[in-house]
């Protein structure tokens, strides 16, 4: 008797096999990583990107770098994951510059400052730089972290041009995708001394998100408990 295509016993063989971020020795959030790039390939670099964009305590830089890694072992095309990643990240910024423009530069930092770890302080920075450096700095900022999301709010507040927005954004982010990802290549060629490493790239990680967590707890606890 032949078994139905929605048989759950004919889907256990699936679930056995080894997933990519086992057979590298990728746990946690770098497994999670490699297992989204395995899965959806560069559309999963993409879409990573994006919601590093739009919640900036994810870190790009892990995941620019595992695609790159992943772009050596062969499993996908090194140069759709930079464009993938760039797509992300204008995206990403098409997102704060469209609550910039539609609500405004005071009243969209107010509402975004009540979002877990984005500081008004930070949303305030981003203004800042905008204000004394023009457009030049929505490219300049894809390599600064925090800055290349937040930037894009007073840029949308106050009205740069959406095409220039677009064209700024996709080469600040596409020169700074194109070396993490060339970098995380690169070091893919040294696979043999690269995975003795392997399992404490994800403390790594977990350490950068901590102090991140950390230091944004204490300038809170100052700001809100500072002398009258």
């Amino acid at each position: 008797m032949s078994r139905s295509p929605l048989d759950p016993h004919a889907l256990i063989p699936l679930f056995q096999q080894a997933t990519p971020h086992d057979e590298d020795g990728l746990t946690g959030f770098t497994g999670f990583v490699a297992d989204v790039i395995a899965w959806i390939g560069e559309v999963g670099v993409g879409a990573l990107v994006f919601l590093e964009t739009v919640f900036p305590p994810l870190p790009s830089e892990a995941v620019l770098g595992l695609a790159g890694w992943q772009a050596q072992m062969g499993r996908m095309n090194l140069v759709l994951a930079m464009i993938a990643a760039t797509i992300g990240a204008v995206l990403g910024g098409l997102v704060f510059y469209a609550f910039g423009a539609w609500f405004g530069e005071e009243r969209a930092k107010t509402l975004l400052a009540r979002v877990p770890l984005i500081d008004r302080d930070d949303l305030d920075a981003a203004s800042d730089f905008f204000r004394r450096y023009g457009q030049r700095i929505v490219f300049f900022g894809r390599f600064v972290p925090i800055v290349r999301s937040l930037v894009s709010i007073p840029a949308g507040a106050q009205r740069m041009p959406l095409g220039t927005f677009i064209v700024l954004t996709a080469l600040g982010a596409g020169s700074w995708n194109a070396i993490l990802i060339g970098a995380g290549y690169l070091l893919g060629t040294q696979y043999e001394l690269l995975e003795g490493y392997l399992k404490y790239l994800d403390y790594v990680v977990i350490a950068a998100i901590a102090i991140f967590v950390g230091w944004y707890l204490i300038r809170w606890y100052r700001k809100h408990h500072r002398p009258a």
